[in-house]
């Protein structure tokens, strides 16, 4: 009995200690797995960073390619302004020497230009703590109470409407998703823009066109079938087949329904029998017949064409950027919107910035309003300056200012407060709205300077 018992205790401790050897086995596996883990995911890294380097390399020999020397002309001007300790900009030095170098001027001459240049450029600039933003309100605001409220026609085949003047101008600021008039100009590349009928072409292949608009539709309520008669003058003006008709109609979305085509008394028609003999059904099967797109893009209602010049221009009602650009024989680099939103899904924020400013700057040019392109490019900056393009306003800019009292000036000032107070957010007063209101200087202009008072008895300390 003992020696059983003996023999037991035995076999639980060689148990445990092949269980101790595994789980050591198993500690030391684990351990090595994370070693090559960690020496992979360095290696990666390391791959990255010389991916990276050669990128910054390769990029470095591109600038140096187009980096030039200096010409004669520039390495004057530079001398003096090295004289002067002064400093202009690159492309203001090379504009100088561009227009003085064919004058042949001597060194002296060139010294009294740039000396001119500098008390000018000077003049200029603005002065330190200068609120900016205040003179780009003012600058707008002011002219823009001159506006006008109205809708521009374009004349041409249809007409197609353009809103301009103050609405249009609230719609940029507003950054609005879709704008009152969406539209587009549209260029085509030289082999097309020049001839009339391929031009045509293209407008058939853009302009959305529905079944409505090629063919007439009637009710056969006694048979519980929709008859639709093809109009042949338009089928050629569109450039559209009878096969295409078919084949638009066989693959309506929802149809209950059997598309047959026959021959009829006035040429070829299409018979689209339902299957249910419900007369609401047969009126629901006629309206998605009459709307059943047959060609073109979703979005451009209307096109019309416009000669300028030698050249024909395709100008749009509704806008589909993203899927204008894709056809064939569009000059993709001159086709454009009003739709800043959708410039900037398809092309970028670059690109809706500079949508912005050529898009105010029009509206109020359109007025015969004159604004310094500066102030609209402060604005374009502020609205895109963290890669999304944001309104003016309470649901933008103006309602996301880090100070609460701002925010509380502008609108909603109950929400605004009662809120900064549950959370316990802090005002700095480092802006304008804040400090008037709690009666401080602001830190603009002469505000923005410190200046201590030292009596005459403390100088001598």
């Amino acid at each position: 009995m003992v020696k059983n018992e003996v023999n037991l205790e035995k076999a639980k401790e060689l148990k445990e200690r092949v269980s101790r050897a595994k789980k050591g086995e198993s500690k030391e596996k684990s351990e090595k797995k994370e070693v090559d883990i960690n020496k992979e995911v360095k290696k990666k890294e390391a791959g990255k960073k010389k991916k990276k380097e050669e990128v910054v390399e390769e990029k470095m020999e591109e600038y140096k390619k187009v980096k030039r020397e200096w010409t004669e002309t520039e390495k004057a001007v530079v001398r003096e302004l090295q004289k002067l300790k002064s400093e202009l900009p690159q492309y203001m030095i090379a504009r100088i020497a561009q227009r003085i170098e064919p004058l042949k001027l001597p060194q002296k001459k060139i010294n009294e230009i740039v000396r001119k240049v500098i008390e000018r450029y000077k003049e200029h600039r603005i002065d330190p703590n200068e609120s900016a933003g205040i003179l780009a309100a003012q600058s707008i605001g002011e002219p823009g109470t001159q506006m006008t409220m109205r809708t521009f026609h374009y004349a041409g085949v249809a007409e197609i409407n353009v809103t301009l003047g103050l609405p249009r101008l609230i719609e940029i600021v507003d950054a609005r998703r879709q704008p009152s008039t969406p539209m587009m100009t549209i260029q085509l590349v030289p082999e097309i823009s020049k001839d009339f009928e391929k031009v045509k072409k293209k407008v058939a292949e853009i302009e959305l066109t529905r079944l409505i608009d090629i063919a007439d539709v009637a009710t056969d309520i006694s048979n519980m079938q929709v008859i639709v008669y093809p109009k042949i003058e338009k089928l050629k003006e569109k450039d559209i087949t009878y096969d295409e008709i078919e084949g638009k109609l066989k693959k309506m979305k929802g149809l209950k329904a059997n598309v047959e085509r026959r021959m009829g008394a006035n040429g070829e028609e299409f018979v689209i029998k339902s299957t249910e003999t419900s007369f609401k059904k047969l009126q629901s099967l006629v309206e998605l017949v009459k709307s059943t797109k047959i060609k073109g893009i979703d979005g451009i209602n209307r096109a019309i064409i416009k000669k300028e010049g030698e050249n024909y221009v395709i100008y749009t009602e509704g806008s589909n950027f993203a899927k204008v650009l894709t056809v064939d024989g569009i000059d993709y680099s001159r086709t454009v919107t009003n739709s800043i939103l959708e410039i900037f899904d398809v092309l970028g924020i670059e690109a809706a910035r500079n949508a912005i400013m050529n898009e105010a700057y029009k509206t109020l040019s359109e007025q015969g309003l004159t604004v310094d392109i500066r102030h609209i490019m402060l604005v374009a900056d502020i609205m895109t300056s963290d890669g999304d393009v944001k309104a003016i306003g309470r649901h933008g800019i103006s309602g996301r200012k880090s100070s609460v009292l701002a925010r509380a000036a502008f609108e909603i000032t109950t929400a605004h407060l009662l809120k900064a107070g549950i959370t316990g957010e802090v005002d700095n007063l480092d802006g304008v709205a804040e400090n008037i209101i709690v009666g401080q200087p602001v830190t603009l202009g002469t505000g923005a300077v410190k200046l201590a008072y030292i009596p005459p008895d403390n100088k001598k300390k």
